[in-house]
């Protein structure tokens, strides 16, 4: 699940180019993320991943979630963080701003 909610954030405003609706789930989706990435909000994933984890005896998951766990050091270096981070409100930024200049179908 939190896989398939990062890239939904990441493409979900590409997404609406074309089901222009959907704009309407993407907004949250992005507002969420980035109280998440500013480590403002707590993800209800998490919680579950940190108890479903406990009750299989699997190795506890890391204090700063799951993007510390999964992602930081193994898709980007945990030095690139901010960059990580500024790159994806680029791909964001891109898509929310041809979803405005693009005309509507």
């Amino acid at each position: 699940m939190h896989f398939a909610f990062i890239a939904y954030v990441l493409a979900g405003g590409f997404l609406a180019l074309r089901w222009r609706r959907t704009m309407w789930l993407h907004v949250p989706a992005v507002i969420w993320g980035i109280g998440i990435a500013a480590k403002r909000v707590d993800c209800p994933l998490t919680w579950v991943e940190r108890w479903a984890r406990t009750k299989a005896a699997m190795t506890p998951l890391s204090p700063d979630g799951f993007v510390a766990h999964y992602i930081t050091g193994v898709i980007y270096p945990a030095g690139w963080v901010a960059a990580a981070q500024l790159v994806m409100f680029a791909i964001v930024a891109a898509s929310w701003t041809l979803y405005l200049w693009l005309p509507r179908r």
